[in-house]
């Protein structure tokens, strides 16, 4: 039986490839409205971080989310994504 390929994407924080499933996608919208989709599915522009606060510094530092989404990228939108990498460490935890 053939081995089902899983899909792998970089993280823009620490730069290492990760199953699509243990990363996080930000989204860039048509219309150009960034936000986080939880689910995978949203149709836009997409960035990945890992599920580590630490990797979401490095792409604040390096602007490397701002990059990848070629969009300036609100505070609102990295203080909810630090919010749910937070409740993502403590429920793993």
């Amino acid at each position: 039986m053939k081995k089902k390929k899983i899909p792998m994407r970089m993280c823009v924080g620490c730069r290492e490839s990760r199953p699509k499933q243990e990363l996080i996608r930000v989204v860039r919208s048509p219309q150009g409205e960034v936000h986080i989709d939880l689910k995978g599915k949203a149709p836009g522009r997409g960035a990945y971080l890992c599920y580590n606060v630490e990797c979401l510094d490095k792409a604040i530092k390096h602007k490397s989310l701002e990059r990848a989404l070629d969009k300036k990228i609100s505070e609102e939108v990295y203080q909810f994504l630090r919010g749910e990498l937070l409740k993502a460490h403590e429920s793993g935890s």
